[in-house]
């Protein structure tokens, strides 16, 4: 792991980060990607992910006073308790991508005061749908984490997919994704199942959508 290999000690690592935030504040506009990933354990055991996770968000939080990009795979209960116990050090929201919990996990979030990602991901099965149909939109925030995560035929919510995009395998151009790769135009898919699923206006609801996103990371634009 990084904090252990890479430097002496975690603190210059956390030195480090600070001095890439220093030089590059005109261009940074969220602190993350990270977060606790209980799906891999195998590469770091929840324990040394929870110290480290709580470590960036105290050391990092408020030092660069930007919004959280957050990661969460089965990990809700230790996520939630480590941000509600360290509530002073992040005061800027964020959000909490490619999000694919449950209907409660997702409410504790939002009253945490953190928006909601959705991805493909977040919409394999019925009762993923049925969550993303309970998240307020005023929480809602949509992604495609290209070059994963897109809707696949397999996914419940493929059904609500409108528009279909030409790829190619072989002769691809800028005009056409390739093969099944997901890609940014797919953000379109998105908007299309959780609108129906929703039961409102596509462009009503990208409009609030694109409102909150601009709201968190981009506030004075």
């Amino acid at each position: 792991m990084e904090f252990q290999t890479k430097f002496e000690t975690p603190s210059q690592y956390m030195e480090a980060l600070k001095t890439v935030f220093d030089t590059n504040k005109e261009r940074v506009v969220a602190l993350g990607e990270f977060g606790l990933d209980y799906d891999r354990t195998n590469f770091c055991d929840a324990e040394t992910q929870k110290k480290f996770f709580k470590l960036q968000l105290t050391e990092l939080g408020s030092y660069t006073n930007l919004p959280l990009f957050l990661h969460c795979r089965a990990a809700a209960k230790d996520l939630h308790k480590i941000l509600s116990e360290n509530k002073s050090s992040w005061s800027k929201g964020g959000v909490v991508h490619s999000f694919d919990g449950t209907v409660d996990e997702m409410k504790r979030f939002v009253e945490l005061g953190l928006h909601i990602g959705i991805n493909g991901c977040s919409l394999k099965t019925e009762d993923s749908c049925a969550m993303v149909k309970e998240i307020p939109i005023t929480s809602l925030m949509f992604e495609t984490d290209s070059p994963w995560c897109g809707i696949r035929p397999s996914h419940f919510s493929s059904r609500f997919i409108h528009t279909k995009f030409e790829s190619a395998k072989k002769n691809w151009n800028e005009n056409t994704m390739y093969k099944q790769r997901n890609e940014p135009q797919t953000i379109l898919n998105i908007l299309e199942v959780v609108a129906t699923l929703k039961e409102i206006n596509q462009e009503e609801l990208s409009e609030i959508v694109f409102e909150n996103t601009v709201n968190v990371f981009c506030p004075n634009e």
